[in-house]
């Protein structure tokens, strides 16, 4: 499949990712409130913890190999059914950690059902096995199922959730959609791999998951437990506020980073021939991506922050917009931070690296959340957040340039900024209307796409708009 083929593809899944939360979460909040957005999320954040657990690597490293015997049907269906394995021996051991905690920590004592219920999903996490798919650049049959699951899940919201007493529905509902596409996934695997338990070879898969597995381990206690610390150290209401404010800055992450997501087979066969051109080239066709959409993404969230949070939330979550413009920088940090991993480290086989990386982020993330949270609660478990990937992104660039002589388009960035600078009268103007929020979201979107746009062409020179809109026509041409 073309880059082309599979940018599509994957830029269907992401705005899946983006557009879905937009509409559901303005309904639940206002249901629920922030304690029960609070108590949901901190369970199904918990449970999701130890599904990463589980996972000790196999998405990253599974892909990577699959991606290795592309060409090879019984390669790829031997490492399959190993890598499978060890999944499923890996759930079973996470699940059972998971079921002893809830039922001997009191603090999971006052709402038993909830976490027994989100224990499925660890359970069942050896059925996620997106990771062929990917290792196959099957983006469309991710992307489709994505979409497919995501209206379902909705239209159930609507139906289903009525009263601040569904919060376990809602719960329920996001468990549907993640357990759901799993099996969906295995279930259209058939012709694609076979399955087999005979002559499997676990031992020499170890190692590398392993080290995976650390990182893994360490990068989910500043990426998943933010919300899980920030529950321990403070409330349910707390916990709904800073959802709140995280849902939109990370709203937009995954399409920030799609593009190294669909290169990194390509980044891989290119370190394995020692093409460090292509690479090259791969990275500046991706920072230019990320820079061009990431750095207005950060200013429009930091100054719409307040509307944002009425709009989809409702007024009872406004202390949430401090957070919000704090982890509004979340894209354009965590975008740089998956570029250099998905395109450098991973394919480089860098993983001890990794490991440390990610290891000082556990560092400041941990002790910045029992430092701040206390006193700032969500805006200091925001602050900690921000403080976690910066050392991660600026580790994984420190490590890179030590290895290679990767060049960065370093200029695009002010020019981003001077570009969407401009953000700030507009949307200073359009508040001074005082018109209802989502006439300021609509005008000042728009208004400042229109802005941003001729800027960056006619200013500076940077024709990325064009050319990303050409990929999208191009894709109209070509056949599936």
């Amino acid at each position: 499949m073309t880059v082309v083929k599979n940018y599509f593809f994957n830029l269907i899944f992401t705005l899946a990712n983006v557009l879905f939360p937009i509409v559901s979460f303005p309904y639940v909040s206002r249901i629920l409130g922030p304690a029960g957005i609070g108590k949901v999320q901190f369970a199904f954040s918990f449970a999701l913890y130890f599904c990463m657990l589980a996972a000790i690597g196999i998405p990253i490293y599974g892909a990577k190999e699959v991606a290795r015997h592309r060409d090879d049907p019984a390669g790829r269906a031997k490492v399959f059914s190993e890598l499978v394995t060890i999944y499923f021996i890996s759930s079973i051991i996470f699940s059972t950690c998971y079921f002893l905690i809830i039922s001997f920590v009191p603090y999971f004592t006052g709402d038993p059902l909830t976490y027994r219920a989100a224990g499925i999903l660890v359970f069942t996490s050896f059925c996620s096995v997106e990771w062929i798919y990917t290792g196959m650049e099957d983006f469309k049959s991710i992307a489709l199922r994505s979409v497919a699951f995501k209206l379902l899940n909705l239209i159930l919201l609507f139906m289903l959730v009525k009263t601040p007493a569904d919060f376990r529905v809602y719960l329920y509902l996001m468990m549907f959609a993640f357990i759901g596409n799993n099996l969906l996934s295995i279930f259209l695997l058939k012709g694609k791999v076979k399955l087999s338990f005979t002559n499997l070879k676990l031992r020499h898969h170890i190692t590398p998951l392993l080290y995976i597995f650390a990182t893994t381990l360490a990068g989910s206690m500043y990426a998943e437990m933010d919300t899980v610390l920030l529950g321990f150290l403070s409330n349910s209401k707390t916990v709904g506020l800073y959802t709140a404010a995280v849902k939109f800055s990370k709203i937009s992450i995954p399409f920030v980073t799609s593009m190294g997501v669909i290169l990194l087979p390509k980044a891989g066969k290119d370190f394995a021939d020692r093409n460090l051109e292509s690479v090259q080239r791969s990275l500046d066709q991706t920072f230019k991506f990320l820079v061009f959409f990431s750095v207005p993404l950060v200013i429009g969230l930091i100054m719409l922050a307040p509307e944002l949070i009425s709009l989809f939330s409702g007024r009872e979550f406004l202390p949430a917009a401090q957070g919000m413009r704090i982890l509004a920088l979340l894209p354009l940090i965590i975008g740089f931070a998956h570029m250099l991993l998905f395109m450098v480290m991973v394919p480089a086989g860098l993983n001890r690296a990794m490991f440390f990386c990610v290891l000082s982020g556990v560092a400041v993330s941990v002790l910045l959340n029992f430092l701040l949270v206390p006193r700032y609660q969500a805006t200091g478990c925001a602050v900690a957040n921000i403080c976690a990937e910066i050392a991660v992104s600026g580790l994984y660039f420190h490590i890179i340039r030590q290895r290679y002589a990767f060049k960065y388009n370093w200029v695009l960035i002010p020019q981003a900024l001077l570009s969407a600078a401009l953000f700030v009268p507009i949307i200073w103007a359009i508040k001074e209307a005082h018109i209802i929020p989502i006439g300021i979201i609509i005008c000042a979107a728009v208004s400042c796409a229109v802005v941003y746009i001729t800027t960056q062409t006619w200013v500076f020179k940077n024709r990325l708009a064009y050319q990303f809109f050409a990929l999208a026509k191009s894709k109209l041409n070509i056949s599936a």
